[in-house]
């Protein structure tokens, strides 16, 4: 099944790596895959442009069908493969009313991030503004609370219906050791965030100061899926940046 698809990706692009843990849940192994490098502009190669001609990554083909959008071939996937491998859509509405919304928030986060991350190499050095800096520096760290605020409310409806006596023993452990973004079950909405949260912490974010998302990074670094496809220059070079060690 998984022979005629094909990936062109990025390591560390948080889009690419959304399609691979998607291709490791719904068990795809043994697609073919071309690593490019960004520094070299391999993604404006040939090969890319012939299937994605604004010459970006991911860039994925299954037989005739090309899908350029992470979110666009993850929904694919899950629905091309339904019976396959995790189930990655809940069937409950509210459930799923939770995954689509914190999907749809986590293209708004990554981009925050972005601002940040990458504003050299997006921004011209003569165009670069201090004010604009601090500005994109606040706007991640107000994203970054909103999101510490969601997963402290998903911690909190998992024990919602827990038994009074052991109620606060709950709440603490489910601090402690993390959850998914729509309780238990490991959905879409993780498939799409995590590799952002994974950037915030290979760039330098301090887990003491968002309990919430170093929690919930903790929980899924080493889920099979994710540790299949961690990007292999961090692999590589374990040591990141430090860019964001003071938001």
């Amino acid at each position: 099944m998984a022979e005629n698809m094909t990936l062109f990706w990025g390591s560390g692009s948080a889009p690419c790596w959304r399609v691979m843990i998607a291709l490791e849940e719904k068990n795809l192994q043994g697609y073919k895959q071309k690593l490019l490098s960004f520094e070299k502009l391999e993604h404006k190669s040939p090969d890319v442009l012939a299937v994605n001609p604004r010459g970006q990554l991911p860039s994925f083909k299954h037989g005739d069908n090309i899908l350029n959008e992470s979110y666009a071939a993850c929904f694919y996937l899950e629905n091309q493969f339904k019976s396959q491998g995790s189930k990655l859509i809940p069937d409950g509405p509210a459930e799923q009313a939770i995954m689509y919304q914190r999907m749809f928030e986590g293209l708004t986060f990554y981009d925050k991030l972005g601002a940040v991350i990458y504003h050299e190499y997006y921004v011209p050095e003569g165009e670069r503004l201090a004010s604009a800096i601090k500005r994109n520096c606040q706007n991640l760290i107000t994203e970054l609370q909103l999101w510490e605020g969601y997963l402290d409310k998903v911690s909190m409806m998992e024990t919602q219906n827990t038994p009074k006596e052991i109620f606060y023993f709950s709440v603490k452990h489910a601090l402690q050791t993390g959850s998914h973004l729509v309780g238990s079950s490991f959905t879409l909405a993780d498939v799409m965030v995590f590799p952002t949260v994974a950037n915030l912490y290979r760039f330098g974010l301090s887990p003491e100061r968002y309990p919430k998302l170093a929690a919930y990074y903790a929980l899924l670094k080493d889920r099979p899926s994710i540790k299949a496809s961690w990007p292999p220059h961090w692999l590589e070079y374990p040591k990141g940046q430090d860019t964001l060690k003071d938001i």
